[in-house]
């Protein structure tokens, strides 16, 4: 009887259990180190109290009348109810009346009510006035240097101080996520956010890289045009705790945030692996395939050509997106879809077409809530469990096959 290992994968807001021979398993990469001892309360007040290149808030918002505090959607693993109430509490000489805080939606959809109240806390709900970001509210500010029109939610505008708040992880083309992509995409007009994500296609733009990545680099200006004030960023524990946290400066604080987290979340491998089984961390993290898109990018430099990736993503809310999926579903082959984003760069189109390069590469087997026939029509190929990816794996690639797991593939970079 052949030995086997037992791995649990994050899934929805669950998990799933499954076996791997222990022969084909090379390592199960995972993202929190045994040496943190947790207490978000203490990391909170501490980063707060040292911010990085700024002084402290009180001293910032002093003379202030007004504030904006942007909060990541509900697409977003941040924690923002557990800081939120002590950001406010750094900003007391501000009437909570003349404190908004901004939901930065991008292209995704609106919250309900009981979302907004989830994101920031019930407390904070009914302290001061929660919005989500409204296209039709943006004014335009400037361009970048790359000719990026800076379409921006005016309330955000007209505030005295602005705040920016987030998580930092690895993100496929902007390098990390944090800093200030609360302002682009977060509360950026379809346009700009089209003009920005179309360098997706131009050198230097890959996941944990900000210098000489253009992507990032528009990203920054857009932040220091529209104007940021103060930042608060976060590293989580795959359970969503806050185990780091930076604030200060939008662009120093930030960077030294994402040199904490290559420390803690860069994996590297001697050499690529047949078969990877990867989640993007499970809620909310997989709750469409726009968003479930992600590890593929992070895990992908670790497979072998002709190699399989197994994606384990619930997909609660469908695909995420009118244009992702309409891209997705008029895939006739990879090349073609590839041909089309070169001729005109389309948002969703871009994350269809990023699929498509892969699968030019690999084998994409999927298991979600989706109905095989769906999935079979976006050109992936459905499993009903990993163990059954994992079988028709063995069979096209062999018994010797060498497996990775990487259960939070949407925060965890291999290279």
């Amino acid at each position: 009887m052949k030995e086997e290992v037992e791995i649990d994968i994050p899934y929805g807001k669950g998990k799933i259990t499954f076996r791997v021979p222990k022969k084909n398993l090379i390592k199960v990469v995972q993202k929190d180190l045994a040496r943190y001892q947790i207490d978000e309360e203490a990391e909170i007040k501490r980063a707060l109290d040292n911010p990085i290149d700024t002084p402290r808030l009180p001293d910032i918002s002093a003379g202030a009348r007004s504030a904006v505090i942007l909060v990541s959607d509900i697409t977003r693993p941040c924690p923002s109810y557990k800081f939120l109430p002590y950001i406010l509490d750094e900003l007391k000489g501000i009437d909570s009346e003349n404190i908004t805080i901004i939901l930065g939606l991008g292209i995704h959809r609106k919250h309900t009510i009981r979302e907004q109240k989830e994101l920031v806390g019930e407390e904070v709900f009914n302290k001061v006035e929660v919005v989500d970001f409204d296209e039709s509210r943006c004014k335009l500010i400037g361009y970048t240097s790359r000719g990026t029109p800076v379409e921006v939610f005016e309330p955000y505008i007209d505030a005295d101080l602005k705040i920016c708040t987030g998580n930092i992880e690895y993100h496929y083309f902007a390098g990390y996520s944090g800093g200030a992509k609360a302002v682009m995409p977060g509360i950026s007009s379809r346009r700009s956010i089209e003009h920005n994500h179309g360098m997706v296609l131009l050198p230097g733009v890959q996941a944990g890289v900000l210098e000489g990545n253009p992507v990032r680099e528009d990203i920054e200006e857009v932040g220091k045009i529209a104007g940021i004030d103060f930042i608060f960023n976060v590293i989580l524990s795959d359970r969503k705790e806050i185990i780091k946290a930076v604030c200060g400066n939008y662009l120093d604080a930030f960077v030294e945030g994402t040199k904490i987290y290559d420390k803690l979340k860069r994996q590297k491998l001697k050499e690529p692996v047949d078969i990877i089984i990867t989640s993007p961390g499970g809620y909310p993290k997989d709750i469409n395939l726009y968003q479930s898109q992600k590890p593929l990018e992070n895990v992908k430099r670790a497979v072998k050509e002709g190699g399989i990736i197994i994606l384990v993503a619930k997909c609660q809310d469908g695909m995420g997106d009118d244009a992702f999926e309409k891209w997705m579903l008029d895939m006739k082959s990879p090349d073609v879809l590839l041909e089309r984003i070169k001729d005109k760069f389309v948002l969703g189109g871009h994350k269809a077409a990023a699929i498509a390069d892969l699968l030019k590469k690999v084998g994409i087997y999927l298991v979600s809530s989706f109905t095989p026939e769906f999935v079979r029509r976006i050109g992936l190929e459905p499993v009903k469990s990993i163990e059954e990816a994992l079988n028709k794996s063995f069979k096209e690639l062999g018994e010797d096959c060498r497996v990775l797991v990487v259960p939070h593939g949407g925060f965890v970079k291999t290279i």
